[in-house]
């Protein structure tokens, strides 16, 4: 039987990375945001290190500098966003993070959509999550549910998120 490179690639990736939270919201705080929340509880719970969190409105220049600022921190690895990535007029994190990666990762959001899909039906279609690299860096840009955000942690990116660092470091 041939040997499994993403076996091997998962067996030395870290089994904890530093992580940063995002929350994209004009109307959310600190005590309404459960999807902000569950992106915590969810990494911890997997062994990995937050290394902070902050809340920001939807504005593509004030997610732009939020995330440059972790991307200048070496203790982050991964920052995660959660909200604003449907398609009303206020909705701005898909522009503002496509806009930053330097590599996209466009099977995050098809494999994404495609789970939605068999959970909410065809609104799944109104998501705009994406993810990619920036400096060596994972970004994964999250709606703004707790729903949503518990479904892209527990099938996506728990599963390959010392992977993912990994691939993107070398």
């Amino acid at each position: 039987m041939p040997a499994r490179p993403d076996l091997e690639h998962k067996a030395t990736a870290p089994k904890s990375v530093g992580c940063y939270v995002v929350t994209v919201s004009d109307t959310r705080t600190e005590a309404t945001d459960s999807g902000g929340r569950a992106i915590v509880e969810l990494l911890t719970a997997a062994g990995h290190h937050i290394v902070g969190r902050s809340l920001v409105r939807d504005d593509p220049e004030q997610l732009r500098d939020a995330i440059g600022r972790q991307l200048a921190n070496p203790d982050v690895q991964v920052v995660i966003t959660t909200g604003g990535t449907g398609i009303t007029s206020r909705d701005c994190t898909y522009e503002a993070v496509s806009s930053m990666l330097w590599k996209r990762l466009d099977g995050f959001g098809e494999l994404f959509r495609a789970l939605s899909y068999e959970q909410i039906g065809s609104g799944a279609m109104l998501s705009r999550a994406l993810a990619g690299v920036v400096a060596g860096r994972i970004i994964a840009a999250l709606p703004g549910s707790e729903a949503a955000v518990r479904l892209a942690l527990e099938k996506l990116l728990i599963p390959e998120l010392g992977h993912l660092v990994r691939e993107a470091t070398r």
